[in-house]
């Protein structure tokens, strides 16, 4: 697999693999270098590798919407590498979007609108001990920590209309989890064109549902897809690995 076919693809699956952590860890390192998630439950022998978890009695899932990783850092990560560990007996699926062919979908006029503008990210209202995940409660539990982090985290700006580093292709960077608001406009002011990419961004033709089979290994690009989590397989454990791989300054791009 060469990076061209990674940056062309978007997100890339790979069926029957029976890899170790320490297997997992050393394919991540060929790409990036670690970006080690300062939220998420570490593996107790494994630093590198978050552990996404659901026990069978919690009814809340973690990453339950739509949304990139760390969309909130000043360099967003790279991409990520998923590996299941532990699946129910149906359910659990994995949807991605791709955020370049949505950009491409979009008439001339919202490109030329969206070239202009720059989106606030933060992930204080999500791990910060008031957000989504407050550890305080089901959804936070064990799996989410370090509220204090989240809170001293800055909000950052990229660009709404990015040009991807690899393929040199433009794509939405906005996003529903993470972004905020647009700079420049509070976010009430934001809120109907956020909500008017959104909605655009998950038309059926720019999504594909991934089905988890043990063995299943998913490696995605963070700038240029969405990922969503289907939270349908209640009373049953699931478990994932999860690298996450260090990124770049995002640069915007204007329309062709």
């Amino acid at each position: 697999m060469t990076r061209a076919m990674f940056a062309d693809c978007g997100v890339i699956f790979f069926r029957d693999q029976q890899i170790s952590e320490a297997q997992h860890i050393a394919f991540a390192q060929r790409w990036a270098p670690i970006n080690i998630n300062r939220f998420f439950a570490a593996h107790p022998a494994y630093p590198e590798i978050a552990r996404v978890s659901k026990e069978g009695d919690q009814t809340s899932n973690i990453g339950g919407e739509w949304h990139t990783d760390h969309a909130y850092d000043l360099e967003p990560a790279m991409g990520s590498i998923l590996v299941a560990r532990e699946l129910p007996p149906q359910g659990g699926n994995t949807l991605f979007a791709s955020m370049s062919v949505a950009y491409e979908a979009l008439s001339e006029a919202l490109k030329t609108k969206l070239c202009d503008l720059k989106a606030v990210h933060s992930a204080q209202h999500v791990f910060s001990a008031r957000g989504t995940y407050d550890v305080d409660n089901e959804a936070g539990d064990q799996r989410i920590g370090n509220a204090v982090a989240a809170e001293q985290l800055p909000e950052v700006i990229h660009p709404v209309v990015i040009t991807h580093p690899l393929s040199g292709r433009r794509a939405l960077y906005v996003n529903p989890t993470f972004t905020i608001r647009f700079e420049g406009m509070t976010a009430e002011e934001s809120q109907p064109l956020l909500h008017e990419l959104y909605a655009h961004s998950i038309r059926p033709e720019f999504v594909h549902e991934f089905v988890w089979r043990p063995g299943s290994i998913a490696f995605w690009d963070n700038r240029a897809t969405w990922h969503f989590a289907r939270n349908d397989y209640q009373g049953y454990r699931r478990e994932m690995h999860r690298i996450t791989l260090a990124g770049e300054p995002l640069r915007g791009a204007r329309p062709v």
